[in-house]
């Protein structure tokens, strides 16, 4: 199947900058859209951002104009840039991508997530 390896998260500032990455790797065909989401304590799981294969992104409007989202097709990579984090933001966050993987001599959908990366942010 699927699997994605995300990094790149921590401990920071409120003010401060951090960046994700998440890894997808696997017998992919395609990858659809590829997202960010984040669960704090005792909430639910919320989206963040997304992007599609042709670049369209999706914003949660608290994170818009802070945080940014891009993705390298060749790489299999999505990265999360964010800025002028709050302590709101601390969460555990998520990567996800969909799409489709060689499953013998066809293809097969996959909609896989990540391990999660802790994201802190200190008042």
């Amino acid at each position: 199947q699927v699997q994605l390896v995300e990094s790149g998260g921590g401990l920071v500032q409120t003010g401060g900058s951090l960046r994700l990455s998440c890894a997808a790797s696997g017998s992919i065909f395609t990858i659809n859209a590829m997202g960010w989401y984040r669960q704090a304590p005792g909430k639910q799981r919320e989206l963040v951002t997304n992007i599609r294969s042709g670049g369209r992104t999706n914003y949660a409007d608290s994170v818009k104009g802070r945080f940014t989202i891009s993705r390298d097709n060749a790489k299999n990579t999505a990265y999360l840039q964010m800025n002028s984090l709050k302590p709101e933001d601390t969460a555990v966050y998520y990567c996800n991508a969909d799409g489709l993987y060689y499953s013998g001599s066809s293809t097969k959908v996959f909609d896989s997530w990540g391990q999660g990366t802790q994201v802190t942010v200190s008042s």
